[in-house]
């Protein structure tokens, strides 16, 4: 049985409180340590291959609470590694203008990844390790009281066995007045998972944040404003990603809109998502509209690729 233990950041100083805040967003889900490797050339069996090889903090949930406290957001993040690592995560976390809330695991370790960058193209090795055991209640309703918005991705919702705890989350934030807001963050997994499955499991969110292969699982469809549509009929606010293709925005009640891409050249599309969720969501809780919210998404989208791994520097 795992133990888990609270810690706060490094420097044993109290964390500043910022629960009085209404643009304040709560971010749970997970945590990794990312390899980065961007081999310079096509890579060959069983000998060497000259790459460029980078250690990164990273997980979808960690990156999108990462690009959010960079933009100035007020920002809380509620997540699983191991115990040791504790410490070391918070700060980095807290670099990044985040309020940390870690949890240790004292028997797994932190999540990790090999992420294989290809041009555009990743291939991701993956272990879940202490991420497996985060659940829903770690979030309380005390971080919940007063936010506006409570973001977490499809990993937290593919490693709930059970997914009581989650519908209770969401419907202890939404009972606070706290908007929903999810990335699917991952095609492969959602056909795992089960698409019907999936729906129901984040039913009663309000923002959705999908790139256009998990749209295309998610509905059946093909083309990206179809797409959008489909999946607004479920949600409020829906920003499709095409990546250099822009976003799609449908917003219930209003036009559906494409808002341009911002051009960069690519050096890791990393997190790309993350940022994109997160320039997002930092516009629309200090008041702008979807279409100014998906133009700051796709800008803070055009810096992630810029850089590699899947957060800014702190």
């Amino acid at each position: 049985m795992c133990g888990w233990r609270r810690r706060s950041r490094s420097n044993g100083q109290r964390l500043p409180d910022h629960r009085d805040n209404p643009e304040r967003i709560v971010v749970f889900g997970d945590v990794v340590d990312d390899v980065v490797v961007v081999p310079a050339s096509a890579i060959r069996e069983d000998t060497d291959t000259p790459s460029s090889i980078r250690h990164r903090a990273g997980g979808s949930a960690a990156n999108a609470a990462a690009w959010m406290g960079s933009l100035g957001a007020s920002v809380d993040f509620v997540g699983l590694v191991a115990v040791e690592d504790v410490v070391r995560h918070s700060a980095l976390l807290a670099g990044n203008g985040v309020t940390p809330h870690l949890l240790g695991d004292d028997e797994l370790p932190t999540g990790a990844i090999i992420v294989i960058v290809s041009g555009e193209r990743r291939t991701m090795l993956t272990e879940k390790g202490a991420n497996a055991r985060l659940t829903p209640d770690a979030v309380t309703d005390r971080l919940l009281t007063g936010a506006a918005v409570l973001h977490f991705t499809g990993y937290s919702v593919f490693s709930q066995p059970d997914q009581s705890s989650l519908r209770n989350l969401v419907q202890r934030a939404t009972a606070r007045g706290v908007r929903i807001s999810v990335d699917p963050a991952s095609s492969g997994f959602i056909t795992d998972f089960g698409v019907d499955r999936f729906l129901e499991s984040v039913e009663g969110a309000h923002l959705f944040f999908p790139n256009l292969e998990e749209g295309r699982v998610l509905t059946g469809l093909d083309d990206p404003i179809h797409i959008a549509e489909r999946l607004g009929e479920r949600f409020d606010v829906v920003a499709l990603t095409l990546d250099t293709a822009g976003v799609v925005v449908v917003e219930r009640g209003m036009p559906t809109t494409v808002v341009a891409a911002v051009p960069v050249a690519i050096v890791d599309p990393t997190g790309a998502g993350d940022a994109f969720a997160a320039g997002f969501l930092a516009a629309w809780v200090s008041g702008a509209g979807a279409m100014a919210a998906a133009s700051a998404g796709a800008r803070a989208g055009a810096l992630a690729v810029s850089t590699i791994g899947g957060r800014p520097r702190p």
